[in-house]
């Protein structure tokens, strides 16, 4: 280390460390505990850190577009509806597999914004019925546009066939994963 002016030492300066990789992991695991069946961290680690890096990039992309993923969630199944982007609160729920109560919420939140409209049915004064405003649509197709650009980039590193291939695979391990853990009501990642 050398010293400045008045000989206290100079700070050292160092990148930081690297963080393990899911191989520098296992092996660790295997070196400490032979035996231990650590295939799993190769897959499930790396998924992990995909899940963070990729919800991370997403909230920032929507916070730039000035709305948030839980009412994007309820704009994107109106509009995927088509014509006339109507649909009752319960198949909202179904669709975006949320609770009723957080489709209320939503709901709630989305037509104080001007997003959408709520109003009885006309025949079944119990089922409420939401209609995406043009200002929801609006919004929807601007921030639909950013969102799936944005992930186009993030995937530009794997060609198209390696893209079809990691879907097919992904798809695979969570219909099992699903299945061996009896959970098939998925939300937005982080979220219950």
């Amino acid at each position: 280390m050398t010293g400045t002016s008045d000989g206290a030492p100079e700070p050292t300066h160092q990148a930081p460390e690297a963080p393990d990789t899911a191989e520098d992991i296992a092996a660790a695991w295997e070196r400490e505990r032979p035996g231990t069946p650590v295939a799993s961290i190769g897959i499930v680690t790396p998924v992990w850190q995909l899940a963070k890096l990729l919800g991370d990039d997403r909230r920032r992309v929507l916070a730039r577009a000035g709305v948030d993923a839980a009412t994007l969630d309820l704009l994107s199944v109106l509009r995927r509806s088509g014509p006339p982007y109507t649909l009752s609160t319960r198949e909202l729920a179904r669709r975006s597999l949320v609770t009723a109560g957080a489709v209320s919420q939503r709901v709630a939140r989305a037509e104080r914004e001007g997003l959408i409209n709520r109003a009885p049915a006309g025949t079944r004064p119990r089922t409420v019925l939401v209609t995406l405003t043009a200002a929801g649509h609006e919004l929807v197709e601007i921030t639909v546009d950013r969102v799936l650009r944005r992930e186009a980039e993030l995937l530009a590193g794997l060609t198209p066939a390696q893209q079809q291939d990691l879907a097919a695979l992904l798809r695979v391990f969570l219909r099992d994963v699903q299945d061996r853990v009896g959970d098939h009501g998925l939300t937005q990642v982080g979220q219950g």
